[in-house]
């Protein structure tokens, strides 16, 4: 489904050449999930941007959905994106002048989908929001508006999903929901799932773990915790 092959990531600053992404690769089959993890600033989102084809590498290759996303235009990029990838993000991302109905109605109008908005009471219903169809992102809790921003990534039934820091602005009793409906929905879907967190307890739902540090995937034996915490999934 994913496979990134010696990524690297190079901007130019007024200090010179600076190195966001040094030599990744990875790969992840349909159905499986990844964690990326590190510290802040190690290129958690910009690797996953990547992946996504929301940004291009400086070097190496990216093939999503068996579609080779670096030798793609953008337009190419947004077309795969719109076919099979689903967002969730840490800022939510839900626009203010929609109810949480319209907010995941919408990628199914964008696509033209029969039935987009029993489809969409569908899965808000699923999620817990049956009672809150008709109110706008900025009179729901934070825990409220993710799991919006959930069911939007989900109702288009993606073949993947792409989550950065899906619980960073919620509390940890809040998030420790997400985090349950996030995988519950992954299972029933079978959607593959890459996101990106510094939380372990997060990180530890997933069948694979890549532990980045300035920029580059830390060896096994660099990262004894990373390791032993994948073993325990």
């Amino acid at each position: 489904m994913l496979k990134a092959t010696a990524i690297s990531k190079r901007v130019t600053t007024a200090a010179g050449s600076l190195s966001i992404l040094d030599e990744v690769s990875l790969q992840v089959q349909a159905g499986e999930s990844l964690a990326i993890t590190g510290a802040s600033g190690s290129g958690k989102s910009t690797l996953l941007g990547i992946l996504a084809g929301l940004d291009v590498p400086s070097s190496g290759q990216v093939w999503l959905g068996g579609k080779e996303l670096t030798a793609l235009s953008e337009e190419g990029r947004a077309q795969v994106r719109s076919d099979i990838v689903g967002f969730v993000f840490q800022s939510f991302q839900l626009l203010p002048g929609l109810t949480a109905l319209e907010n995941v109605m919408l990628p199914l109008e964008l696509r033209g989908t029969a039935g987009a908005k029993a489809k969409a009471e569908a899965i808000l219903e699923q999620v817990g929001l049956s009672a809150r169809l008709t109110h706008f992102p900025k009179q729901l809790s934070g825990g409220e508006q993710q799991r919006v921003a959930i069911a939007r990534a989900f109702v288009s039934q993606p073949k993947i999903l792409f989550a950065d820091e899906p619980t960073g602005n919620l509390d940890t009793a809040t998030g420790h929901h997400i985090i349950e409906l996030l995988f519950e929905l992954n299972q029933q879907q079978g959607t593959t799932l890459v996101l990106v967190t510094h939380e372990q307890r997060l990180a530890q739902h997933c069948g694979k773990q890549l532990a980045l540090q300035a920029g580059r995937v830390l060896e096994a034996e660099e990262a004894p915790l990373a390791a032993a915490e994948t073993s325990s999934c």
